[in-house]
């Protein structure tokens, strides 16, 4: 540890410096405004440039090995991601299978086929393929090509189409209610921006890329008034990734101001001033526009993360204007001088200011380590604006405070002091927690490490599980939507397995197509995840049974490579062209796809799990299993952010750790400074432990996120403590004083944070809202740990040194706050 007097000319510098700093911004205020206005223009200037992006391309580095085999699978399978559009006509005389229904249909298909943006294919029972026998060989029928004039003839088909498995609980319900028009797409979220443009020439306005210009014709198109007595679910990839970008993008701005009046009310109520209010949210507005002009600038895009960056720029730069206004009242009621008071605030508070935005910073920033773009590039703008915000706490904010009525010096009153502290009720509070900590600090400390051990128990508990639809509001109607159609037809989360052979033709061998035929029985087998499952291996044992007359005994793969090639030949010159979908061009691979009902990680991880054990048990001899697919992309996430996120709060607590350390220049209390820090952090995890509640992708946020922010007071009440220990020699006097000046601004800052998060209560994603209470909860725990642990551990253990004769101690009324304060 450093000698007093070193550290004393160390802090004292810095503490000058800031003075320094915020004369100038007092003296030169037009110069103040004149840079925020070029900022302003400079960050506008960049956030037109932003786009909205929640696909898989902003979650996964482009040479991510997971994320390049999926890009090989398209490029011999193109895109899996459709629109699923199941529908009924309870009103028709026989539902979807009425004449006037099937031809509005086939219609709406031909439409979407022509109007909808990057459709590739669609699919329906107005144009599915349907093998007859006939006595040359097979016959491909449509009924869009020779739509059946009888009710009789429709019925018919009906009948057929429902006795083929390859279509029912995929194309149409078993009970033939209800029919479903695939949509398959040529693009994929997985695809770069460029490619996702309806127009090139009208850039990344939200409307003109996918799969947002898809949805909305779609939406269009399914809202005919010719079709108002057919019902519509619409579901699948396209609406699923459409609705959450349409949240995205509405939910920041909503939040944001929601968050505004709430922290507007609260300081209005704390503050009591106009300057109060109107202060600290200029600073948090003019941050929020930087780091959204540094998002543009950079090139970067705006993802789901970007919905919790502006109400954590709210709460968290409003907390250090909070002290400087609170010291400021102080001194100004005393002094009469805004001049002065100004001075003495920013030598007071712009040291602890400077530590807390560059700790918080460091919180942020750790998640730039993250392999996932979408929290890398949060971890990074989200520092930008903490630090954006205390540059502008130290200019705009004086600017602010130049304004208002002079007061002459010797105005100040005890009772005026008592106010700008908050009054006699709340420092009566705060003096009974501080004589409660001094009398029990022993107990406390023991306390605290029963908690910690509690803590870490529930923490064993923990369980990394989220549920893609759950985060839907169930006010969404995508989300019921979803529900419904999963529990009536095939699923709307497909995997996929490529079958590679290595050789061209090589699916045509009965033994590979036998191992498909394995591997899918064993899928099927997993009713409680898998709805539908869809191969070559299906083609293939319908050709082979409408070629026996629809004998159902034929219903099995032929034994010779020559009648698979004969069966496949004779398909095509019939006009079969859906069994491509299945094999690439030379026939050398297969793709098995297995279509899950959207349900929770853990569920969809143990399905790949038994999957994989049971191909270890069972190994394909003839070729080669590889899984990929959006499904397997979405779990493949979830290990990486689990592993972000672990490594996030590591590198945040190091870092933190670290620059208190240095910047208290003393490794016992910057150690000492992280244990009420990481209590109300383990205590919201081992509670979530204890009591069930998992951690999905949004809640592993917590930790990183929490430690960041939980700091900032903890910052402000050890540095203000040593100070006062400094002037006063004893430890239960330098509490008191340290209590009764920052005590109310931990209040007021913390009543901010909780305020600002339960604000993620009004998002309609259920994911941010249950985040915003944890959070909220946190901040509770942190800021009793300021009150209570924070001054039993320093009272415990002393890491300020011995403490020296208290003679000629101050024994109260009112004393002027911070350096000079007993000259």
């Amino acid at each position: 540890m450093r000698t007093p007097g070193k550290d004393k000319d160390y802090i004292e510098a810095l503490s000058e410096r800031f003075a320094r700093v915020g004369l100038w911004a007092f003296d030169h205020r037009w110069w103040v405004l004149a840079g925020c206005a070029l900022l302003i223009a400079v960050s506008l200037g960049g956030a037109i440039r932003v786009r909205v992006d929640n696909s898989f391309h902003a979650y996964f580095q482009l040479d991510d090995p997971f994320y390049e085999s999926y890009q090989d699978f398209r490029r011999d399978f193109g895109s899996d991601e459709v629109a699923y559009i199941v529908y009924e006509a309870p009103s028709a005389p026989h539902g979807i299978w009425t004449l006037d229904v099937m031809r509005r249909i086939a219609a709406l298909e031909e439409r979407i086929s022509q109007e909808v943006p990057f459709v590739k294919k669609v699919t329906s029972p107005a144009s599915v393929e349907l093998l007859d026998p006939v006595p040359d060989g097979i016959r491909v029928y449509r009924v869009r090509d020779d739509f059946p004039s009888e009710q009789a003839d429709l019925l018919s088909f009906r009948d057929k189409l429902l006795a083929k498995t390859l279509y029912t609980n995929g194309l149409v319900s078993k009970d033939g209610r209800y029919g479903a028009l695939i949509v398959e797409m040529e693009r994929s979220g997985a695809d770069p921006p460029e490619l996702l443009r309806v127009d090139p020439t009208r850039g990344n306005a939200m409307d003109n890329l996918y799969p947002q210009a898809s949805y909305k014709v779609l939406e269009r198109l399914l809202a005919d008034p010719r079709l108002e007595d057919i019902v519509f679910y619409h579901t699948g990839d396209v609406p699923l990734g459409a609705v959450v970008n349409e949240i995205t993008a509405r939910e920041a701005s909503r939040l944001a101001l929601i968050c505004f009046l709430v922290v507007g009310v609260l300081l209005a109520v704390f503050l009591r001033r106009p300057v109060g209010v109107l202060g600290p949210l200029s600073v948090v507005l003019l941050a929020i526009v930087v780091t959204l002009g540094a998002v543009g600038w950079i090139g970067w895009p705006i993802d789901q993360m970007f919905d919790l960056m502006p109400v954590l720029l709210i709460a968290v730069g409003v907390a250090d204007s909070v002290h400087v206004i609170s010291e400021f009242r102080l001194y100004h009621t005393a002094t009469g001088s805004r001049r002065e008071a100004v001075r003495e605030t920013l030598r007071l508070v712009g040291t602890p200011c400077l530590l807390t935005s560059l700790t918080t910073a460091a919180g942020f920033a750790s998640m730039s380590a993250a392999p996932i773009p979408a929290i890398s590039h949060f971890g990074v703008y989200s520092a930008i604006g903490v630090l954006a915000a205390f540059v502008l706490t130290l200019t705009l904010l004086v600017v602010w405070l130049t304004v208002g009525r002079k007061r002459r010096r010797g105005e100040a009153s005890a009772a005026a002091l008592l106010r700008a502290r908050g009054g006699r009720v709340f420092q009566a509070m705060l003096s009974a927690i501080t004589t409660f900590s001094a009398r029990h600090h022993r107990a406390l400390v023991v306390a605290t490490v029963l908690l910690f051990a509690l803590s870490v128990l529930g923490m064993t508990k923990l369980r990394v599980e989220s549920n893609f639809l759950n985060e839907f509001g169930k006010s969404v109607p995508v989300r019921n939507t979803t529900v419904f159609v999963d529990g009536i037809m095939g699923g709307t989360l497909s995997f996929s397995y490529l079958i590679e052979t290595g050789e061209p033709g090589g699916v045509k061998d009965p033994a590979v197509l036998h191992e498909i035929e394995r591997l899918q029985s064993e899928a099927e087998r997993h009713g409680d995840v898998v709805r539908k499952t869809n191969s070559i291996v299906d083609f293939i044992k319908d050709i082979n049974q409408t070629f026996h007359d629809g004998n159902p005994a034929y219903h099995v793969l032929p034994e010779s490579r020559e009648l698979v090639a004969q069966y496949l030949l004779l398909y095509e010159m019939s006009g079969g062209e859906q069994a491509e979908e299945w094999v690439s061009t030379d026939y050398s691979t297969a793709r098995l796809e297995i279509r899950c009902r959207l349900t929770s990680s853990r569920l969809l991880e143990s399905l790949v799990g038994r999957l994989d054990d049971y191909l270890a048990k069972h190994p394909m001899r003839h070729a080669r299993p590889a899984l990929t697919g959006m499904g397997a992309l979405w779990l493949k996430l979830q290990e990486y952010i689990v592993d972000s996120q672990i490594r996030g709060f590591l590198l945040a607590f190091v870092a933190i750790a670290v620059m208190m350390c240095v910047l208290l220049r003393s490794f016992k209390t910057g150690m000492l400074s992280m244990v009420p820090n990481l209590a109300p952090v383990f205590l919201t995890l081992g509670g979530m432990g204890l009591v069930g509640v998992p951690l999905d992708y949004v809640r592993l946020l917590i930790a990183p996120v929490a430690i960041g922010l939980a700091v900032d007071d903890t910052i402000h009440h050890m540095t203000r403590f040593r100070h006062e220990f400094r002037e006063s020699g004893n430890y239960e006097e330098a509490l008191r004083r340290s209590m009764a000046d920052v005590g109310r601004a931990l209040f007021i800052t913390s009543t901010v944070l909780v305020a600002g998060f339960l604000v993620f209560a009004f998002s309609v994603m259920d994911n941010l809202g249950t985040l915003g209470v944890l959070l909220s909860t946190t901040i509770v725990m942190a800021l009793a740990a300021d009150y209570l642990i924070m001054p039993a551990l320093v009272l415990t253990f002393r890491p300020f040194g011995p403490e020296r004769s208290t003679h000629g101690r101050s024994t109260g009324g009112f004393r002027p706050p911070g350096p000079g304060s007993t000259r």
